[in-house]
Parts: C-alpha cells; structure tokens; sequence
C-alpha cells in the first residue's frame, strides 16, 4: 500500500475543519443540557397559567380576556 505524505497546509486545514466539528458538537451538547432544563420550566408556567385561567374562570365566568386592554368579555 503506498503512502502519500500530505502537505503542511492540507494537514493544518484538516485540523481546523475537525476543531470546529468539535465545538459544533460540544455547543449542541450545552444546548440540549439548556434544553432540558428549561423544558420543566416552560411546564410549569404552562400549569400556573392553567391554574389562574382557571380562577379567573370560575370568578368571572367563559369569555375572553384582552391583555392589552385589561378586559374580559363573557361570552354568551
């Protein structure tokens, strides 16, 4: 099997190349670790907002609530 000796340069630009694929790879690591973190977060934001709808429910019955204006319109 014959061995070819490679340049200085095609060795230095395949370094770099396989450096960045390793910290591609090591910063998707820390995104999915993020992500697992915050998924529990996001659920219970979502239980507390269930919850209050659900006491705004019950005190001023179904409707429809507008943040921007701060009123609730019952439906009928």
């Amino acid at each position: 099997m014959e061995k070819i000796k490679l340049q200085k340069e095609e060795i230095q630009k395949l370094k770099e190349i396989q450096t960045k694929a390793n910290e591609i790879i090591f910063a998707l690591g820390n995104l999915e670790a993020q992500k697992l973190a915050i998924i529990p977060q996001l659920e219970e934001a979502r239980e507390e907002r269930d919850k209050f709808g659900k006491e705004l429910q019950d005190k001023y019955g179904n409707g429809n609530i507008d943040l921007e204006t701060g009123t609730f319109t019952k439906s009928e």
